[in-house]
């Protein structure tokens, strides 16, 4: 097996079991010694995360319009999202996402048009290339993680280099799928990372209710495999600690969970109403750790990117969810015929 230059998990199961970070919430280096993406890498990471925002933006707006139906939005999220899978490869590896993960979808090779075709109804034109390894976004929670464990299964039996990424909220760890699919994927030692995004609440319960664990990447010890607690809000922690993930489970090491700590800005969907059950001051103390303005005050305070270059990327995402809403628009509504195209081959 490959032998790493710092076993992330190892470091933080010997630890006082906080989330590893690198990046601080000021956009300066915790520890400068540890590794950090590559520069271009933080261009495309910052790029899918502006993406993303002006995808909530229009599409949370569609709705309030009558235009759109129920929509997840990732703010807040989008550092343990788009970090997470630039340490993977399209080209070769399957996403198993869950039903937030949007920029990650659009990386994938879902083309932007057809990711709001989906969110429109018009179920034809949203399917999902054939040559773009990933399967649907669910909404039933964690009933895509035996299918991610199976295949990752399959991927190691055929003998393939292919890695499997799987996504699931915290909720998510409380459903049965979650614990039969990481059982097996210990016990056959499947290529499977799988990222759990804490954002504190299922909907509109804490995570408090749901366990007594101090940590949800605990768990994994229980299945043979390794887990680590990351802070999701920090793009550099989650992409290094993926990164590693992948290249053991690609190397023939098995499985690892990735808990990446961050916290749901926004409402669940756009039917959720969180002043309900969530403190507004909550909110506002987890905006201070925004990861979006976190990086940004990385790259502008190391001369990577200039206030003005990252205004110009703003407009040119939004040009670019506008021209696909209009593309999106212009398929047709689906037909009775659509209940069984791309579900049955007969």
């Amino acid at each position: 097996m490959t032998q790493m230059s710092t076993d992330w998990a190892a470091e933080w199961a010997a630890g006082d079991g906080e989330p590893l970070r690198f990046l601080g919430p000021d956009g300066g280096l915790v520890r400068p010694d540890l590794p950090r993406p590559p520069d271009d890498l933080l261009g495309e990471a910052l790029r899918l995360m502006l993406l993303s925002r002006a995808l909530d933006q229009k599409c949370t707006s569609l709705h309030r319009q009558g235009r759109l139906g129920l929509y997840a939005p990732v703010l807040g999220q989008e550092a343990a999202v788009v970090g997470s899978h630039l340490a993977i490869d399209p080209a070769t590896d399957w996403l198993v996402p869950a039903s937030r993960e949007q920029p990650a979808m659009l990386r994938h090779g879902w083309p932007l048009d057809r990711l709001l075709a989906s969110l429109l109804g018009r179920i034809d034109a949203a399917r999902i290339p054939d040559h773009v390894r990933m399967l649907p976004r669910q909404q039933s929670i964690a009933s895509q993680l035996p299918h991610a464990a199976g295949i990752a299964w399959a991927t190691a039996i055929r003998g393939l280099d292919g890695v499997t990424l799987a996504y699931c909220g915290d909720g998510a760890t409380s459903e049965g799928d979650f614990h039969e699919a990481c059982n097996l994927a210990g016990v056959m030692g499947v290529p499977l990372v799988l990222v759990v995004i804490n954002n504190q609440y299922a909907i509109s319960t804490p995570v408090s209710r749901q366990t007594r664990a101090i940590r949800l990447a605990h768990r994994a010890r229980g299945y043979g495999f390794p887990g680590v607690a990351v802070d999701g809000d920090d793009l550099f922690a989650v992409h290094e600690v993926t990164r590693q993930a992948v290249e053991r489970a690609r190397a023939g090491g098995g499985p690892t969970m990735i808990e990446a700590v961050t916290y749901r800005m926004s409402f669940h969907n756009t039917s959720d109403n969180p002043s309900l059950y969530r403190d507004p001051s909550e909110e506002a103390e987890a905006g201070l750790r925004d990861p979006v303005a976190r990086l940004v005050a990385y790259a502008t305070g190391a001369g990577l990117m200039t206030p003005d270059a990252i205004d110009v990327v703003e407009a040119e995402v939004r040009a670019e969810v506008a021209a696909a809403l209009d593309l999106a628009l212009s398929y047709p509504a689906p037909g009775p015929e659509e209940i069984f195209r791309h579900v049955f081959s007969d």
